[in-house]
């Protein structure tokens, strides 16, 4: 992918901002009780002032609306630094969500404060363990202009600290998607850890108020593709961090007297992992780039982009671990912690199995 000079400046800001102010240590802390906040506030704060948090905004409400492209630039550092922040759920599928589906009141109520990073937004889709967009069980129900919602969702990522819920319920037969606020008596959140340190929720809807969202029929696979496409970057880059982490530790572990990097069957797996990572980084901007463009085969693209970036960061940390030896599982290496993330972030929105199945139906298979 060759960018552009805005783009370029984007990855260079996105590649300092996050060197600086990302750690695994707030990971450590975070997953320790030794933090203030389920996520980094510290870093999130950092991306709004970065304007990172408006990147698919509209310039109107204070945003850069610079294209999944971009917002994939900040997302691939995401991965490399296991960042815990609310960027995927709030800048990317709320800023999609709101700005594709809401009409004009709606975006200027919401898109100013995802902009500003003093609103989180949380997608409440799935009903199961298992991503299954299209079994919708929660009902919404009208009654002249009022709009109530009724159901249950599961593992809805950044839910305990979301001030808006986006929501998928049936209507008229087929499923569309609504706002609800989290601060609406019929809204009940029970908070929930992922393996990986995740902020998630299940969140109960009881004859909740909700506003429709429906000035774009095609919004709900706008928004499914654009997190996907995202997660794909994401698992891109935390691929290459373990890449990275391993050649280093290649080079510096010793057995027989030799550091183990000499060894030509490391070599050559090192070489093989070097050249999946590179293919599947080309695969999830050719993604981007053809959600960006409305291309016709968009959705494809981003369900072969996302099944094979799951695949190989799955192939990265097993590998990692592996070459770090026993030591690889333990907390005093970090590889650990990236295995926990890739498998997590394969799951959300689709794993490769289900990526792979949908992108056969799609071919016609």
């Amino acid at each position: 992918m060759i960018l552009n000079e805005e783009q370029q400046m984007l990855a260079d800001l996105s590649e300092r901002l996050f060197a600086d102010k990302a750690s695994v240590d707030t990971l450590r802390a975070i997953r320790g009780g030794r933090h203030d906040a389920d996520y980094d506030t510290a870093l999130w704060q950092a991306m709004v002032e970065s304007g990172l948090t408006g990147i698919l905004v509209p310039e109107a409400h204070g945003g850069m609306d610079f294209g999944l492209v971009s917002a994939g630039l900040v997302a691939r550092e995401t991965g490399r630094r296991l960042a815990l922040t609310p960027f995927l759920s709030t800048a990317v599928l709320g800023a999609i969500a709101i700005g594709r589906a809401g009409h004009a009141e709606q975006q200027k109520q919401w898109l100013g404060p995802i902009a500003e990073g003093s609103l989180i937004v949380a997608l409440a889709i799935d009903e199961t363990g298992k991503h299954r967009p299209e079994r919708v069980a929660t009902q919404a129900n009208a009654e002249g202009d009022a709009v109530t919602i009724s159901g249950e969702k599961t593992l809805v990522v950044d839910g305990p600290n979301a001030g808006l819920f986006v929501v998928s319920a049936m209507h008229d037969g087929k499923p569309a998607l609504f706002a609800v606020e989290a601060a609406d008596s019929g809204v009940t959140v029970n908070a929930v850890t992922s393996i990986d340190t995740r902020s998630m929720a299940n969140v109960r809807f009881d004859n909740a108020k909700a506003q429709r969202l429906d000035a774009n029929d095609n919004a709900f696979d706008d928004v499914l593709n654009a997190g996907r496409a995202m997660l794909a970057m994401e698992l891109v880059g935390l691929s290459r961090a373990v890449f990275e982490r391993t050649l280093t530790y290649l080079t510096e572990r010793k057995q027989f007297g030799l550091r183990i990097g000499a060894f030509q069957a490391l070599q050559h797996r090192a070489a093989h992992l070097s050249v999946e990572i590179e293919i599947s980084e080309a695969m999830a901007f050719q993604a981007l780039a053809a959600f960006d463009a409305g291309a016709a085969d968009a959705t494809q693209q981003i369900l072969a982009a996302k099944a094979r970036a799951a695949d190989t960061a799955r192939l990265a940390a097993a590998e990692g671990v592996q070459m770090h030896g026993g030591m690889g599982m333990t907390d005093e290496f970090d590889i650990g912690f990236f295995m926990k993330r890739a498998r997590a972030a394969s799951e959300l929105l689709g794993d490769a199995n289900f990526c792979t199945e949908r992108f056969a139906q799609a071919k016609g298979y």
